[in-house]
């Protein structure tokens, strides 16, 4: 099987997606039966991808220019993938974009629809992954999605033949070892909450503060730390510190390596998640695999994901965050049983079926494109 996969995010910060298709790129470079290509449309970031592609990846090598290249591929079928990799079998595209292909099947994973639900919360790049995604329905190309959750929205409100949209899990990397003690040097205090991920509004960070300012007062050696890339929408974030009447106790940590992030995780008194929507929800299973309570929206994706592993707040709720945060933070046997739960939980979770289920979506693709 000669599999074309966009392998853009490994390029720079690793975000959830990054995570993705790093561990989706070293599941099918090393399996024998596979004959991996990557590309990526990324001009700035294509002098990196020798470096971050695993080995045994032939990568392409002629330049492909996003902007462009997206704009030609809303519209028409121009351009097909095989321009740039040779003849494939299917091409998988990611991250929420697949080209068009002149024999090879094509799937392309949808992992949330923030863009359509909230897009006052996205950038312009964003707001046309709608009609990227309906071009490539157009042309007959399968859907991955994280979740159940997102699977139905993308065939009620796309238009996807059901049979055709398959949900396969994602998973948390497995944490490393790490002293807590870095952890709690990063942070600058025994005892914090941790957000974690890249800074952009449907996170709603901003509300976290607030929440965290309500609990402040009552526990003075508690701190917040935000660890993750600024994305867009960051004024936000740091216009709602200024506000915070306890902002010397807020910490913006930025991007951290995996060995911070690691002490982060395995240090930190609770894992805030409090997004207003979200397809998935990979911080909260990785605070959950190493026994970090999690407290989170009540999302359907991110409930569908932790189950009962987790603590759930209504959306934009930011009175009752605060009290869910301060019972965790206070302790007692309903949290330990929590933590239990959450770790049995992320346990079901794992890569190899992940990568297992998305070789077998790919063969069923191939298949259809075959006989079609």
């Amino acid at each position: 099987m000669r599999v074309a996969l966009d392998v853009g995010s490994l390029v720079g910060p690793r975000t959830g997606i990054g995570v993705f298709t790093h561990a989706l790129a070293e599941a099918l470079a090393s399996d024998p039966s596979v004959d991996l290509v990557g590309y990526a449309a990324t001009w700035r970031g294509r002098n990196e991808l020798a470096t971050v592609v695993p080995a045994n990846t032939t990568l392409a090598r002629r330049p492909m220019a996003a902007r462009p290249l997206r704009a030609l591929w809303r519209r028409t079928d121009l351009a097909p993938i095989e321009w740039w990799t040779g003849p494939v079998d299917v091409v998988h595209g990611p991250n929420f974009v697949v080209p068009p292909a002149r024999k090879a099947a094509a799937v392309v994973s949808v992992h949330d629809l923030t863009m359509v639900h909230f897009p006052e919360m996205c950038t312009a790049d964003t707001l046309a992954y709608p009609d990227l995604i309906r071009a490539a329905l157009r042309r007959g190309a399968w859907v991955h999605t994280d979740t159940v959750a997102v699977a139905f929205e993308v065939t009620e409100l796309f238009g996807a033949d059901p049979a055709r949209v398959r949900c396969v899990p994602l998973a948390p990397s497995p944490i490393p070892d790490a002293d807590p003690a870095l952890g709690r040097r990063l942070a600058g205090a025994e005892r914090f909450i941790l957000a974690l991920g890249t800074v952009e509004p449907r996170k709603d960070l901003p509300g976290l503060v607030a929440a965290f300012d309500e609990l402040a007062s009552s526990d003075p050696m508690l701190r917040l730390v935000v660890a993750g890339p600024d994305g867009w929408g960051v004024e936000a974030l740091t216009a709602a510190i200024d506000a915070c009447s306890h902002r010397d106790r807020v910490v913006r940590l930025g991007w951290v390596d995996q060995a911070g992030r690691a002490a982060l995780l395995r240090a930190a008194t609770v894992l805030a998640y409090p997004s207003r929507y979200e397809g998935f929800g990979l911080p909260p299973l990785e605070a959950m695999s190493v026994g970090t309570p999690v407290v989170a929206t009540d999302v359907p994706a991110v409930r569908e994901t932790c189950g009962q592993g987790a603590r759930y707040v209504p959306a934009g709720d930011t009175e009752a965050l605060a009290e869910a945060l301060a019972a965790v933070v206070n302790g007692g046997s309903d949290v330990d049983e929590q933590v239990a739960t959450g770790v049995a939980r992320a346990a079901q979770f794992n890569w190899g079926a992940t990568t297992e289920q998305l070789h077998l979506l790919y063969r069923d693709a191939i298949s259809e494109q075959r006989t079609a």
